[in-house]
Parts: structure tokens; sequence; C-alpha cells
């Protein structure tokens, strides 16, 4: 009889254990894909805190040649300092968007002024800062794929119990705003 009780606590106990270990193995993955999610979001932080800081030479080349462009300066100073008041990655991806319409702006500047274009100055700023938006985009996309990993893990079963039990919330993907969804016009 005792030998049956023993017997009976040994299974319980073993199946409790294995129950344990499931529960902690899936916790750990979720642990991990949440940093990877963060840590995906401070390397889109980073290619945006370069184009921010390339930005006030770009401003500064171009103002020696087009000083009666007030405007376009004043907004590219407005967007980065929506950029740097933002603390979502909602508000920081409607900052960067706003900073890149600004940028555009600028540049459009820049090719009315054939001696702007021909500076070295401005042709190493202009080179610098395609390759950080080129790093911003792949940066954005990797974040992107991380966050849905880290989604698709939370709201699948098992999974999903466990994440409510720890509060493991859904993550914000960046999203292009509708304006940059459509082709641009192309006519001859």
């Amino acid at each position: 009889m005792i030998l049956d009780i023993l017997w009976i606590l040994g299974i319980v106990l073993v199946i409790a254990l294995l129950f344990a270990v499931f529960v902690f193995s899936i916790y750990n993955k979720l642990v991990t894909l949440r940093n990877r999610v963060e840590n995906a979001w401070a390397q889109v932080g980073v290619q945006l805190k370069r184009r921010f800081d390339l930005i006030p030479n770009i401003v500064e080349t171009v103002k020696g040649y087009a000083k009666h462009e007030q405007s376009v300066f004043e907004d590219v100073t407005k967007a980065r300092s929506a950029w740097m008041s933002a603390s979502t990655v909602g508000e920081t991806a409607k900052a960067s968007n706003m900073l890149s319409g600004a940028l555009k702006s600028l540049f459009a500047i820049a090719e009315a002024y054939p001696e702007l274009k021909a500076n070295e100055n401005f042709k190493q700023l202009q080179q610098e800062l395609s390759q950080t938006e080129d790093k911003i985009a792949y940066s954005r996309q990797f974040y992107n794929d991380t966050v849905m990993k880290y989604n698709i893990s939370i709201q699948q079963i098992p999974n999903n119990i466990i994440a409510g039990m720890f509060h493991f919330e859904k993550k914000e993907l960046l999203e292009i705003p509708e304006e940059e969804k459509t082709a641009p016009k192309v006519s001859f």
C-alpha cells in the first residue's frame, strides 16, 4: 500500500516536473524573442540617430546656397524635434517619415543649384545619407520580421497561455504611411 502511494507520488512528481520544464522552456523562448524585438528596435534607433546627426551638416551646406528657402529648413527642424520627442514605436515611425519628407524637399532644392550639387562636401553628405537610408530600411525590415515572429509566438497555443500569465504584450510593427504606398506617377 505504501509502495503504491510512493509509486503514484513519483508519477505525479515526474508529470509536475515535465510540466514545469515545458512552462520554463516556453517562457524562456518568449523572453528571448521579446529581447530580440527590443534589440532590433535599438538597431533602428541607431540608424535613425545616424541620420539625425547627418542632417545639420546637410542643412548648413544647403543653406549656404539657398538662403531664401527658410520654410524647408524649418520643416527639417520640426521633423528633427518630433523625432527627439517621440517615445513610442508609432511616434518614432511618424517622426521618421516626416523627416524623410522634409529631406526630400531639401534635396529637391539642391537640384535647383548646380553649384551645390557639384560641391564635394554636399556629395559626400548625400552619399552618407543614402547609405544610412539603406541601413534604416534594412533595420526596419529586420525589426518587423522580429516583431512578427514574437507576435506569432505569443498568439500560438500553448504559448498564448504562458504569454498571458506573464503579461507578454503584442508589439507594434513599423508601417509605411499611406502616401508612400502608392507608386509615383511617371510621365514622359
